[in-house]
């Protein structure tokens, strides 16, 4: 606990490349909680924060579908929560960004959450569709709640279309990246990319990171798997 410890105190001592905070509040590493069983009792919570899957909506071209998280989440006190919703498709979408957003909306009022995040991998066929859905939700969650979304990492360099949307950031996903790997070293044009950076321990190549470094882990945490992770990311610096 203590090496653990270590580590992230000289992560977070501000040898990240700064950049302006768009979660004020937000410890500066934060752990991605997926559909599985999560015992995460083990973290500080002054320096770590948990991003976790609330729930998952499935796409199609008439219809939506809410599927809620089933798997517990253990957490210690006063840890910062980002509720996380995943969306899927299956390909060009007419309606039901409402509906979608209101599923969306209900889980930033979970418990203990005080920051959103949407998770959709958009085809340009589904651009228009996810522009109405995060509009829906800006406008369905408290004003001053962060709305995040997760970025392929061609939305922050080559083809900014995010840009004007109405959130507060997005994580460029540096992993799982197929065609886009060229691009892991190029320069993030959209200012909203340039505070989070968003890898996977399963990727550990090196990337330059930003404020604030979102962990994914493809099994379940623990002390060893994220002190393993967050050493290997300091070695970045």
């Amino acid at each position: 606990m203590k090496a653990l410890a270590l580590v992230l105190c000289v992560l977070a001592s501000g040898c990240i490349t700064r950049a302006p905070d768009s979660l004020p509040g937000f410890p500066r590493i934060m752990l991605w909680a997926w559909e599985r069983p999560e015992d995460l009792r083990f973290i500080d919570p002054a320096k770590i924060g948990v991003a976790y899957l609330a729930g998952t909506v499935t796409l199609q071209q008439d219809r939506a579908e809410w599927r809620p998280r089933m798997q517990p989440l253990r957490i210690p006190p006063n840890t910062k929560l980002m509720a996380v919703v995943r969306v899927e498709s299956s390909g060009a979408l007419g309606g039901g960004a409402g509906q979608s957003a209101e599923w969306i909306s209900q889980a930033s009022r979970n418990a203990g959450v005080s920051a959103l995040q949407i998770d959709y991998d958009a085809r340009l066929s589904e651009r228009a569709f996810y522009r109405e859905l995060v509009n829906h939700v800006r406008a369905g969650i408290p004003h001053a709640m962060p709305l995040t979304i997760t970025a392929l990492v061609s939305w922050c360099v080559s083809d900014t279309w995010i840009s004007d949307l109405p959130i507060d950031a997005a994580v460029p996903m540096f992993f799982r990246m197929g065609s886009e790997k060229r691009m892991r070293q190029a320069k993030l044009r959209s200012p909203l990319c340039a505070a989070n950076t968003g890898i996977s321990t399963d990727e550990l190549e090196p990337v330059k990171l930003a404020h604030r470094v979102f962990l994914f882990n493809p099994h379940p945490w623990t002390e060893g798997n994220l002190q393993a992770a967050v050493y290997e990311v300091n070695r970045w610096q």
